[in-house]
């Protein structure tokens, strides 16, 4: 097993662009996600977010891989991100 903490992003330059597009899908789901401290939210709320982000990031990684233009993983930037620029999918 790797000695890397599941907690860091595989590309750091990524970061920016990942925390806008989790603000984007808690506010989606409804979820208030706010910048710093968030221990009041409940684990079904965290992992609805986290989940619908890995959705959203496969759907965009097969429309990407199937040639097609159209992202669709929001409007923030972070749907023109690939997988590979983003890292895997469990590094979220």
């Amino acid at each position: 097993m790797s000695n890397r903490s599941s907690n860091t992003a595989a590309v750091p330059e990524a970061k920016g662009a990942l925390d806008r597009f989790k603000f984007e899908v808690a506010s989606e789901l409804g979820v208030p996600l706010t910048d710093g401290y968030n221990g009041n939210l409940t684990s079904k709320q965290n992992g609805s977010v986290g989940g619908y982000m890995v959705k959203k990031m496969i759907e965009a990684q097969e429309r990407q891989m199937s040639g097609s233009a159209q992202m669709g993983m929001g409007q923030t930037g972070a749907g023109q991100m690939s997988m590979a620029q983003t890292g895997s999918a469990s590094q979220m």
